[in-house]
């Protein structure tokens, strides 16, 4: 292997970690994903550091010397569906060995997979939502009105999210929105209790995801990456508080 094509595997193997992060990887995944696939392809020692936001990877052979890429991370989001099939194509790559042009091919396919339609994800805003409002106390009505916030606020992260805002003040707008609805529903005469409702609605917006991912990050070892996003978590966690407390404020 010459040294165009050791970064060209080298960069294959990069943008396969790095669909990883974004689907919310821990670090030593990442970082273990690149180091197989680069030793698969004849690499002698390699090096890779990564966090939340930036993949550093070095490999060095007899036949190429030493070849090193960054790659900066940008969004990320939860998708275990995903990450399942980035984990089979890993495998598979490092059994196989194919071409560059057909590990990309394989990682295209595999980025355009099935999702789910954004029918099913309103339905699922609005089932998450009422349950919860009915589970911390909540009646029929707040159920239904819950259910309704929940399938405007779907609506309206994903016109938000279109235009590219930061998620800190997406997660703001939605949490004002969502307060504001929960009380203008009482007030109507939808719903019965504000607060039950406001509850469904944040269990929507809340990062217990993030938050656990970044206590296994700091668990396994990575202590950047994990208080990263703890603090990543935390400041969302009262951005949101501070959303809902503003809409109160106006009634």
């Amino acid at each position: 292997m010459n040294r165009e094509e050791a970064q060209q595997y080298l960069s294959c193997a990069m943008s396969i970690g790095e669909q990883l992060l974004v689907s919310g990887a821990e670090v030593s995944r990442v970082e273990d994903t690149i180091r197989r696939i680069c030793i698969a392809y004849g690499a002698d020692k390699v090096d890779v550091f990564s966090i939340t936001s930036c993949i550093i990877a070095t490999m060095s052979g007899e036949d190429f010397g030493v070849c090193t890429q960054t790659r900066r991370v940008t969004g990320m989001f939860n998708d275990l569906h995903k990450l399942d099939e980035l984990n089979q194509l890993s495998r598979s790559i490092c059994e196989t060995k194919p071409k560059p042009e057909q590990i990309m091919a394989k990682l295209e396919e595999t980025l355009r997979g099935q999702q789910y339609s954004f029918g099913i994800q309103v339905l699922i805003y609005a089932l998450i939502s009422g349950s919860f409002a009915v589970f911390f106390g909540g009646d029929a009505r707040d159920m239904i009105a819950s259910a309704m916030i929940g399938i405007l606020l779907k609506f309206l992260e994903s016109f938000l999210k279109k235009g590219s805002l930061n998620k800190l003040i997406t997660a703001l707008i939605c949490s004002v929105a969502g307060g504001f609805l929960a009380n203008l529903s009482v007030m109507i005469g939808l719903g019965s209790h504000a607060d039950f409702i406001s509850i469904g609605n944040i269990m929507l917006l809340i990062p217990g995801v993030a938050f656990t991912n970044s206590l296994r990050d700091m668990f396994s070892g990575d202590t950047i990456t994990g208080l990263v996003r703890f603090l990543e978590s935390v400041l969302l966690a009262i951005i949101i508080a501070l959303g809902f407390t503003l809409s109160y404020l106006l009634f």
